[in-house]
């Protein structure tokens, strides 16, 4: 719905959401940063705890994943929301007074009433917001064409790339629409994934922190590939800070594999082709 999303990207940028007036949705999800925000980890509405737990994963495409947060901990756009608004870490805001503040604005209210007769509520906000959120595709990457049959989209570099990519079974993991985004996996099949951290910090726990079983230490979302060259720096902890890095990093994580000079270079290649060619909301 077209009315619900241009309403839901005001309220992307309304800072009546957080507890203290200062926080919007966009300030740790930046268009002009692939809806991103550049930091290793999370800005925090808690000033005195620094920065979150986790680095923020890009928005856009955000509709293809089969479940949302680093730990797969949210089912629904609406629960991660909501979660993220009341989250004292976060935006430490209540529902209860945004609503209260949003119905105070008259001329705001108004036109929220055209397209929710029934007025604001919490759970209409998060529609709009949602709505919007779902408007962040990007299509027509260069790897997209490929697909299509136009063979010329892809460099030789990149082509290398695709080959190693699926050679190697990263594919195996970042799958699907999103390249990514479909399923959770272990992080350090292979080696040790943070070193000089500990271990036992619960952002390294991944889904044991929400089940508390042994298979689940370490596991996380598997982050879709789409826009990847935008979205520096990467992983969980925001730990890697170039595309080379995170690349020569998982393969040893992963699969054990050292690269080449020329197979990093060709599946980096390769991942800056999974770059939309229109990146971001266009009102």
């Amino acid at each position: 719905d077209p009315a619900k999303a241009a309403l839901g990207r005001s309220l992307f940028f309304d800072k009546r959401f957080s507890g203290d007036g200062t926080l919007s949705c966009a300030s740790c999800h930046i268009p002009e940063r692939a809806f991103t925000d550049g930091r290793a980890r999370a800005c925090s509405a808690d000033t005195d705890a620094g920065a979150e737990e986790y680095n923020v994963p890009t928005l856009l495409n955000v509709q293809f994943n089969f479940a949302f947060g680093w730990l797969a901990q949210h089912e629904t756009l609406e629960n991660q929301l909501q979660a993220v608004v009341e989250d004292p870490r976060c935006m430490d805001g209540d529902w209860a007074e945004i609503v209260t503040r949003l119905r105070d604005d008259g001329n705001f209210a108004a036109g929220f009433a055209q397209v929710y007769p029934e007025g604001v509520t919490a759970a209409n906000l998060r529609d709009a917001l949602v709505a919007f959120e779902r408007t962040l595709i990007t299509p027509d990457a260069p790897f997209d064409r490929y697909l299509r049959g136009e063979r010329g989209a892809l460099s030789k570099e990149a082509r290398c790339g695709l080959a190693l990519f699926q050679r190697y079974g990263c594919i195996s993991c970042h799958q699907g629409a999103n390249v990514g985004g479909n399923l959770v996996a272990r992080l350090g099949l292979f080696s040790e994934p943070s070193p000089g951290r500990n271990a036992l910090l619960p952002s390294e726990l991944g889904r044991y922190r929400l089940t508390g079983r042994e298979a689940d230490r370490r596991v996380f979302r598997v982050p879709s590939l789409r826009n990847v060259a935008l979205t520096a720096p990467y992983l969980h902890d925001g730990s890697a800070a170039t595309l080379e890095e995170v690349v020569a990093r998982v393969t040893d994580l992963q699969l054990g594999r050292a690269l080449a000079e020329e197979e990093l270079r060709c599946l980096v290649a390769f991942l800056d082709s999974l770059t939309g060619s229109r990146v971001g909301h266009q009102p």
